[in-house]
């Protein structure tokens, strides 16, 4: 560009530099006031750009949000899972340890229910006893007895009565320092010297090895019946009078059968009493066989 050139531009140039800078003040307060208006025709048409935009994303981001949410699905049913077989196992512990509360439970009712009953038995207060469990039953075809946990330590001797709280079981046949040895009713080589309760007529308790010792050495014109109680006689010197042996259940010819009062066959404790004291203040019986000895 030539010198000539520069300076026409200069001349043109010159009254707009000028009209600017005097109208500078104004263009800018216009300015202003333009951006005003602008700005608020934008806020209308802002939201209403915007609600369409998201109108037409919202599909989309739900689509692409349904993989992370089943994926936090997932993760929170693995965190759950292994909650459950944690807590899973915490129950089956504290099941087992109720369980064996349970069966401890179950124990100790049976064994107080079986104290319960050994103790509704009241013996003379003239005579001893003491409380011993059965450990052993030597049951079987030939013999009928038990073994107990009580023995000359605890005073236990031969001849003593075993009882429960329903009536006689047995008498103690051999004691030993920690053990006995009870020789039941029933057993065929037990002899007991009874009478029926109501007529008072005496016989002897014979075993058999059966569950219903019979009755022997009855009176001929005695007909006992079925229910009639059956209890010590005291004579022979081996028990004392009135102790509850059972009842009759049946008189056939094979004899007049006993049910002893106590279960015989289910005895967990039984009670051994000393009747030394009283037996020697009774007479023996010089009619009867009844010096029998169990």
């Amino acid at each position: 560009m030539n010198l000539r050139s520069k300076s026409s531009v200069m001349r043109v140039a010159a009254p707009l530099k000028v009209a600017v800078q005097r109208f500078a003040l104004l263009f800018l307060v216009v300015g202003a006031f333009g951006l005003m208006l602008v700005s608020k025709a934008e806020t209308v048409v802002v939201e209403r750009v915007s609600a369409i935009v998201i109108d037409v994303f919202a599909p989309i981001i739900e689509f692409s949000s349904r993989p992370a949410a089943g994926f936090n699905e997932v993760v929170r049913s693995v965190r759950e899972l292994a909650a459950l077989r944690v807590e899973n196992q915490r129950l089956r512990r504290e099941n087992i340890r109720l369980l064996a509360w349970q069966e401890a439970a179950r124990r100790l009712a049976a064994q107080r229910l079986t104290l319960e009953k050994l103790l509704a038995f009241k013996p003379d207060p003239r005579s001893s006893y003491i409380a011993a469990r059965v450990i052993g039953d030597s049951g079987g075809a030939y013999v009928r007895s038990l073994l107990v946990n009580a023995g000359r330590r605890d005073n236990v001797a031969k001849g003593q009565a075993v009882v429960t709280g329903q009536g006689l079981v047995g008498r103690i046949a051999r004691a030993g320092l920690w053990s006995a040895r009870a020789l039941l009713i029933t057993d065929i080589n037990s002899r007991v010297p009874v009478m029926l309760e109501k007529t008072r007529e005496r016989a002897i308790l014979t075993g058999d090895n059966g569950p219903y010792p019979r009755l022997t050495f009855l009176p001929g014109n005695v007909e006992p019946r079925p229910g009639d109680r059956v209890v010590t006689s005291g004579h022979g010197g081996v028990f004392p009078p009135g102790l509850p042996v059972g009842r009759v259940v049946a008189n056939r010819d094979s004899g007049v059968r006993v049910q002893p009062f106590a279960r015989l066959t289910t005895l967990e404790f039984v009670r051994i009493v000393n009747y030394a004291g009283i037996s020697d203040e009774i007479p023996a019986d010089s009619t009867g066989d009844g010096g029998g000895v169990l």
